[in-house]
């Protein structure tokens, strides 16, 4: 079973909107996160989606999920104090869903909305190769490890850099058991699935994908998505 698990349960403080979280704000006529879940609705090899919602705006996504018939949506949990707590719940939830069939999760921003069908079906095929795989962007600037001074620590050849985006793919039961051992040792700051699955010894795979695979958080990045959306209707114009 391939169960996408998609976390909109921030509230986009550094959006700056007043009216809404920034995942139900609209790009080309429609919900940014209802961008994100029709990628999973239209893939082929997912079976379900779970999302984590900010809990006052659940009833908001519901009524969006019916309206664009994201029907593979079987789940719909509210979200946790932090990003690492919004996606154990989702997990939970999949667990549910999956109960003794093994499963794999495809973990993603709900405000990341540029993937592909193509790309979640790589990430599916290589969690069975190889067990975690993590979506990532080339880094095209150097990259500064800096010290708690703001001192530089460490510069890695930007050709052995990478940035963590998503999705994020493990099997589920590797990824609930990295979550109750952060739990059992009062971690609930991480802040993404490969961090936590790298701090308790998992091995990781990367995959690049597309460059223009952002996460929106700032009102720049809420323009470039509406650019990037124009230009990509733009191109399959006749």
């Amino acid at each position: 079973m391939n169960i996408g698990v998609i976390f909109a349960g921030g509230t986009g403080l550094r959006m700056q909107s007043t009216e809404r979280p920034k995942q139900f704000l609209e790009i080309d006529g429609k919900p940014i996160i209802v961008h994100t879940a029709e990628h999973f609705q239209n893939a082929p090899q997912i079976d379900a989606v779970v999302v984590a919602c900010i809990a006052d705006w659940i009833e908001h996504f519901e009524r969006l999920a019916e309206a664009y018939g994201l029907d593979k949506v079987k789940r719909i949990v509210p979200g946790g104090e932090t990003g690492q707590l919004s996606i154990y719940k989702g997990l939970c939830a999949a667990k549910e869903l999956a109960g003794e069939e093994p499963a794999i999760v495809l973990i993603h921003d709900g405000v990341r909305p540029l993937i592909s069908a193509e790309l979640i079906s790589r990430n599916i095929g290589d969690v069975k190769k190889y067990g975690s795989f993590i979506t990532c962007g080339e880094a095209a600037e150097t990259v500064i490890e800096i010290c708690a001074d703001k001192t530089v620590k460490n510069i890695p050849p930007r050709r052995n850099a990478r940035i963590a985006k998503a999705p994020q793919c493990f099997w589920l039961d590797d990824i609930l058991s990295a979550h109750s051992r952060a739990l059992e040792d009062g971690r609930t700051d991480f802040t993404d699935s490969c961090s936590m699955m790298h701090f308790y010894g998992y091995p990781l795979h990367i995959t690049d994908g597309p460059a223009e695979n952002i996460k929106i958080t700032t009102p720049t990045d809420h323009y470039m998505m509406s650019a990037i959306l124009r230009a990509k209707g733009d191109a399959h114009e006749p």
